[in-house]
């Protein structure tokens, strides 16, 4: 007969079994949580540290970034060989003009050529006007010219600035709302025309664009004046090619001259564009005038590239003192004066044969 445990007995062993039970999972919950901890601690750790690090990270990403944007500006302008400047800065150009008007007085001796003239007649209008001469002294220096607000001196066909006003200034950008009275000529006949324009120089790449502001006579009036460099005295680098004004000027030691190409392109389009011939005088007086300008701006280089030799300019007054009025007439640039000083030399001449001895 077996002997029966005592109800009592099985439910101390069953609440004690309980016990061990719970104590086990308590056990395996615990261990689990500390494995939990552990890596949530873990991933703690590595998140804060990747926060900590990021600013460093994308320091070091914006800065190579920019270095290699450094480097692909350095490169194209390498390639370009126009006179790069810092923009806004007007000591830098002012400096570089400086040295480059050095070579000049040093050496200024420059033939000025003709301008090439091409003219076009797209549909509608009187005429597209292409101008293209080389000049001999650097850009700014021709720039200068061009963009002075005083330059009717310097063009002859500027009979007077009525008005001029400057409405954006960057530096080296400015926005200027022009109007003045314009003189044209042609044979036998000459007259005046308003020219009311906006103007958008930038001597960043010593560009100058025109357009009118106002249609009235003209229904387009608009073009562009552009300066490029070129390096005249290239050939003492062969067979080295500069790209840059630096290595022109470390190729040349500083002997080196840089002249300019200048352009003016130019589109007229009266609101009614008469018929031939009416048309075909129009656009010779247009072609005159813009040969005109050209000519006066080499008219005022040459004078500029004569003052960078003093003596040289004291020897020419001396000669020109005693010089007779045949050699003088040669010498003046304006037509009238010279037909005036012909006729003044023709009518000494005939009082003189006149005159008994």
């Amino acid at each position: 007969m077996r002997n029966r445990q005592p109800s009592s007995f099985k439910t101390i062993a069953a609440v004690l079994g309980l016990m061990g039970e719970t104590e086990m999972s308590k056990t395996n919950i615990d261990i689990h949580m500390n494995k939990e901890n552990g890596k949530r601690r873990a991933f703690d750790s590595a998140f804060s540290t990747f926060f900590v690090q990021l600013p460093h990270k994308l320091q070091n990403c914006l800065k190579s970034r920019l270095q290699r944007l450094a480097k692909d500006i350095e490169g194209v302008n390498s390639v370009n060989p126009v006179l790069r400047k810092e923009k806004g800065s007007s000591t830098a150009w002012e400096v570089d003009l400086e040295k480059q008007m050095q070579a000049w007085t040093e050496n200024p001796s420059w033939v000025d050529q003709s301008p090439e003239i091409k003219v076009s007649v797209p549909k509608g209008s009187l005429c597209n006007l292409n101008v293209k001469v080389n000049v001999g002294l650097p850009p700014d220096a021709v720039y200068n010219i061009v963009i002075d607000p005083d330059n009717k001196r310097v063009f002859k066909n500027i009979k007077e600035v009525i008005s001029r006003e400057v409405l954006v200034d960057e530096g080296s950008r400015q926005v200027v709302e022009l109007e003045q009275a314009a003189i044209w000529r042609f044979l036998w006949w000459s007259g005046t025309i308003s020219v009311h324009v906006l103007v958008d120089q930038n001597r960043e790449d010593h560009s100058m664009k025109f357009k009118q502001v106002k249609t009235g006579f003209m229904k387009k009036f608009e073009g562009c004046w552009k300066v490029d460099p070129v390096f005249i005295d290239e050939k003492i680098c062969s067979p080295f090619k500069p790209e840059t004004w630096e290595q022109y000027c470390a190729c040349t030691k500083g002997k080196g001259r840089v002249g300019s190409i200048v352009s003016l392109d130019q589109l007229i389009q009266p609101a009614i564009v008469p018929p031939p011939p009416i048309s075909w005088y129009l656009r010779g007086i247009t072609t005159k005038t813009s040969e005109m300008l050209i000519n006066d701006m080499l008219a005022e280089t040459a004078r500029i590239r004569e003052s960078l030799n003093p003596e040289k300019s004291r020897k020419a007054l001396e000669i020109s003192v005693g010089m007779s009025d045949e050699g003088l007439v040669d010498n003046i640039w304006d037509i009238k004066e010279r037909w005036t000083l012909r006729r003044r030399s023709a009518k000494q001449c005939h009082r003189r044969l006149l005159t008994p001895k």
